[in-house]
């Protein structure tokens, strides 16, 4: 790893210390894009499943192909680990549909915007988040052909253009309540219609477990695993820099500037004195 990147991923973690888990997850998507030169707008608006790819990308070029996941069986309890290959995970994420999508349930026709980050974060500020993300990305509705009492909206809610949103201002159609006479049915075909648009939005491994046989179902969040990877990173290479700081007098620079190998020789060279 160069020192610049060294650098700079103990930059982003120092700085991810005090963050929520959105804070830290917009810290890791800035380093994996350092294109969009800081803008966090940019990254705000990109599908979720975007954010997913770009931080899957990232992991394999810090760490490796190799990602071991820990379970625990929903059945009998037992432990289980095992390998992905983060490679193959970056590779086979599809980019998301970025036109609105449209589903028709019922007599209901629905159009509605694959959720973006900025969408999935304030939705979970909400008591209710499905029902908050559903009112910030419907576009449209119709009903039996006419269009629904403030079914169309085109208002901006946290800067972000959205649909039928909760707290929109006044004088702009549309409102949470609308999402609240969708029936059951309608909101489950948005739910599969934006799934199948952005399929990298939610991860999930289904796992069977090698002592009963049962498949268990995880969700595989990358930016929380990603996180606890470069935080036990971060700690290990600045235990590194206190013990050549200490035997040698360097300073971070210098040490970082070393390439990891030649630390590694140094630091044993340490232990046998």
């Amino acid at each position: 790893m160069a020192i610049t990147q060294a650098t700079e991923l103990l930059a982003t973690w120092e700085a991810g210390l005090d963050r929520t888990f959105d804070g830290r997850a917009l810290l890791l998507h800035h380093a994996a894009r350092p294109d969009t030169g800081g803008d966090s707008e940019v990254l705000l608006s990109l599908p979720v499943g975007a954010r997913e790819a770009d931080l899957f990308a990232l992991r394999r070029s810090l760490f490796g192909e190799r990602m071991q996941v820990r379970l625990q069986c929903e059945s009998c309890g037992a432990d289980m680990e095992f390998d992905l290959d983060a490679g193959e995970f970056a590779r086979s994420l599809r980019v998301p549909v970025a036109a609105p999508v449209r589903i028709a349930e019922d007599g209901w026709v629905v159009e509605f915007r694959v959720p973006n980050v900025a969408d999935l974060t304030a939705a979970a500020r909400h008591a209710d988040a499905r029902r908050a993300l559903l009112a910030r990305c419907v576009v449209s509705v119709v009903r039996d052909g006419e269009v629904a009492p403030g079914g169309v909206s085109n208002g901006v809610v946290d800067g972000v253009p959205h649909g039928v949103a909760d707290g929109v201002p006044p004088g702009v159609p549309g409102g949470g309540a609308l999402v609240d006479v969708l029936p059951p049915s309608v909101q489950r075909r948005i739910a599969e219609a934006a799934e199948a648009a952005d399929p990298a939005a939610d991860v999930t491994l289904n796992i069977n477990c090698p002592e009963c046989g049962t498949a268990t179902r995880a969700e595989l969040d990358i930016a929380s695993y990603l996180w606890t990877e470069l935080d036990a990173w971060a700690r290990d290479l600045l235990l590194d820099v206190h013990l050549l700081a200490t035997a040698y007098g360097w300073s971070e620079p210098e040490i970082l500037a070393l390439s990891p190998l030649r630390r590694r020789y140094y630091l044993e060279l340490c232990a046998d004195v």
